[in-house]
């Protein structure tokens, strides 16, 4: 990552307007939740899996709300959250700089503040998007100055029911297993965090060392001097290509089943605080429309993903070309499609993500219980779409349902702050621009939900109080005067 001292004495001004702010609003609020132990042991009021974007930013919203007892967990090492270093291999992010994303409404916590005061007003205004390295560290300064409580280098193997109506996480770390006793659990495991990647059949027979998935670690440096193949045309797909080709590759082949690259994005062309707030209010059946319909139409790979794959003269696009066979010779692969046949070193599948809890293990005591939209929605005539089918049908702060009312009573606990709460709620749990409002809802659910079950802990606090505003001297008792006698006669 970047220095993040290149301009320390602007940095630390931006930070001292920020604690300013803060306190100006008094934020974070006061702790109020009443602390729990079990068997000696204290219980955490939320656990929040997944310490990428939506995972700080949940976390700075509850403890923006006074709720400070709660962690966040990561399996990954500091400053390797989320995919901005890891598998995102664009140079720059997708969305606009502008976007105020998970800064809570609090201007000295933008992207926009925090470069400026890096690198200076000059320099933002001759910024086109952000770089996703100088992203990651705004979201490592993020985490530093509101002081979130991660940690990293944990992973959550299982979440458990209790009897008592919590849940127990079973997590690896350090080398040890620990349980964490939690009252709700907010999984915050971005675009793939209810199934994971979407391989197609055709590979499944193919030797694991000549396909990746555009998620998984790829060594492109050995990729010098190779054919390299890729599956798809979405931008993940196109950053792959590129990453491919700057690294050496010899020939680049990028099959598509569409006629033309899709042009336009359809979501950004509606963006509005209506869309925002008013998505998860629509009819079931009028998200679907319109989520099948975006879906349809695809988004579009950025301008600049695609410039950067076709400046070079080895890469070839294939419109029209949907893959009929995959074939392993030796150490090579014979791409069928439409059209023709290919021979390649390499196969890169931009094949997009799949919902499938079967693929989540950590998940396996809830599975059966969890209601999705198939389970509920019948699907609309000419509408079928296996991703918002499997999807999770969830309440208002994001938690999921019960498939048979009654069966498993803490699901209510669990919130799914991911991708496919898409349906249920908008473009919330994932994307740049909305993630402040998603979190805003999270936190806000889960505030209720732990004062409505602490409601005779708080109803004894609220008999118990005697501090005194009064002092009894301020006032005397009028009956002890002598009053003046009242005419009776009328005027």
């Amino acid at each position: 990552m970047s220095d993040l001292s290149a301009h320390p004495d602007d940095l630390d001004a931006l930070e001292a307007r920020l604690r300013q702010d803060l306190s100006w609003l008094e934020l974070p609020a006061k702790a109020w939740v009443p602390a729990r132990e079990i068997d000696g042991q204290p219980v955490i009021d939320v656990v929040i899996i997944g310490g990428g974007m939506a995972g700080l930013v949940a976390s700075g919203m509850l403890k923006r709300l006074g709720v400070v007892n709660h962690v966040v967990l990561d399996k990954a090492p500091a400053g390797q959250e989320g995919p901005w270093v890891t598998f995102a291999r664009m140079r720059t992010l997708r969305s606009p700089k502008q976007l105020t994303g998970p800064a809570m409404g609090l201007p000295a916590l933008t992207f926009r503040a925090y470069y400026e005061a890096r690198f200076g007003r000059e320099a933002w205004v001759a910024l086109d998007r952000a770089p996703r390295e100088t992203w990651m560290d705004y979201l490592v300064w993020y985490r530093k100055v509101l002081e979130l409580p991660v940690r990293n280098g944990i992973s959550v193997a299982a979440i458990l029911p209790r009897d008592d109506g919590m849940l127990d996480l079973i997590c690896n770390g350090d080398g040890r297993k620990e349980t964490i006793i939690a009252r709700h659990v907010v999984l915050a495991t971005g675009r793939d965090g209810l199934g994971g990647p979407f391989v197609p059949d055709i590979a499944a027979h193919i030797d694991r060392k000549l396909w990746a998935h555009t998620a998984d670690a790829i060594d492109f440096a050995a990729l010098r001097g190779k054919r390299v193949g890729v599956i798809g045309a979405g931008a993940s797909a196109m950053d792959n290509a590129a990453t491919a080709l700057e690294a050496g590759a010899a020939r680049l082949d990028m099959f598509v089943r569409r006629t033309e690259l899709p042009r336009i994005n359809k979501f950004t062309g509606i963006g509005s605080q209506g869309v925002v707030h008013g998505f998860a209010g629509l009819p079931d059946e009028w998200k679907w429309r319109f989520l099948d319909y975006a879906m349809g139409q695809q988004t579009p790979p950025p301008r600049p993903s695609v410039l950067r794959v076709s400046a070079f003269e080895q890469a070839h696009l294939h419109l029209q070309s949907p893959i009929t066979g995959l074939q392993q010779d030796g150490d090579q692969l014979v791409v069928t499609t439409s059209k023709a046949s290919y021979s390649i070193d390499y196969l890169i599948l931009g094949t997009g993500f799949k919902i499938d809890l079967s693929n989540k293990p950590e998940l396996a005591a809830f599975e059966p219980h969890i209601r999705l939209w198939r389970d509920r929605f019948p699907t609309p005539i000419g509408m079928a779409n296996g991703e918002l089918e499997a999807s999770p049908d969830l309440g208002e702060a994001f938690e999921f349902l019960e498939r048979e009312p009654g069966s498993c009573p803490t699901l209510a606990s669990i919130h799914c702050f991911n991708f496919p709460a898409t349906l249920s709620h908008g473009k919330l749990t994932g994307d740049i621009p909305a993630i402040s409002e998603g979190a805003d809802r999270l936190a806000r659910g889960i505030v209720r939900s732990l004062f409505v079950e602490d409601r005779e802990t708080h109803f004894e606090n609220l008999q118990t109080y005697d501090t005194p505003e009064l002092l009894g001297d301020e006032w005397a008792d009028g009956e002890t005067e002598t009053l003046p006698e009242l005419s009776s006669e009328r005027t």
